[in-house]
């Protein structure tokens, strides 16, 4: 029998922005992607970690899922999540966040937000709330509507603006100006790590 011409990945993941992540990684490493579930928060996706590890027995998985702002590093937090992973499956922490892997791509990001280098934090999987930070770099951005769209009015009790989500998307998907995972990688271990697995993933899955 041929081997199929590429290979098929689903996904599981917190919210929107990290869908979009996992299907950008996923076309990055040129393999298509099935379906993306969770998006519904961290305790959604981990009530249901253990149906999704089982599916992994049988066809190829990721699940990516942000550290805790508790949590020191993330090799312990990955084993108290999943101590023992599915054959097929690629479960990866982002640190601190996804967030901070899109700030990894330093240059883009800036460009993007239109913003000054120099706003954009050097060694991301050291900041503390990545969504906050990525909010306070938004406040310095030279265009209004980014501004508009990703910092919350006064009075309104959020944190992040009304379009925060959908700009933060647009960055992921436009490929042309947007983000890069191979130039973000060389400044965050976890995302490096996390192509290294799924690579691995769309080589024993082939």
């Amino acid at each position: 029998m041929a081997a199929p011409e590429f290979v098929v990945i689903t996904g599981a993941v917190e919210g929107d922005v990290d869908e979009a992540v996992v299907r950008c990684l996923i076309e990055h490493i040129q393999a298509r992607t099935r379906a993306v579930y969770g998006r519904n928060g961290k305790g959604h996706l981990h009530r249901r970690l253990s149906g999704y590890n089982q599916a992994a027995r049988f066809s190829p998985w990721i699940v990516l899922v942000d550290l805790d702002h508790d949590s020191e590093c993330a090799p312990p937090f990955r084993d108290s999540w999943l101590p023992d992973p599915s054959q097929y499956m690629c479960f990866r922490v982002a640190v601190r966040a996804v967030k901070a892997w899109l700030m990894a791509d330093r240059e883009r990001l800036a460009r993007f937000l239109s913003v000054d280098l120099a706003r954009i934090p050097q060694n991301v999987e050291s900041v503390s709330h990545p969504k906050l930070t990525m909010v306070e770099i938004a406040q310095h951005s030279r265009r209004r509507e980014i501004r508009e769209d990703m910092v919350p009015r006064a009075g309104s009790g959020r944190v992040v603006g009304p379009a925060y989500t959908a700009r933060l998307i647009e960055f992921v998907m436009v490929a042309k100006f947007g983000w890069r995972p191979e130039v973000a990688a060389e400044c965050s271990e976890s995302l490096k790590r996390c192509l290294r697995c799924l690579r691995r993933l769309k080589e024993i899955s082939a």
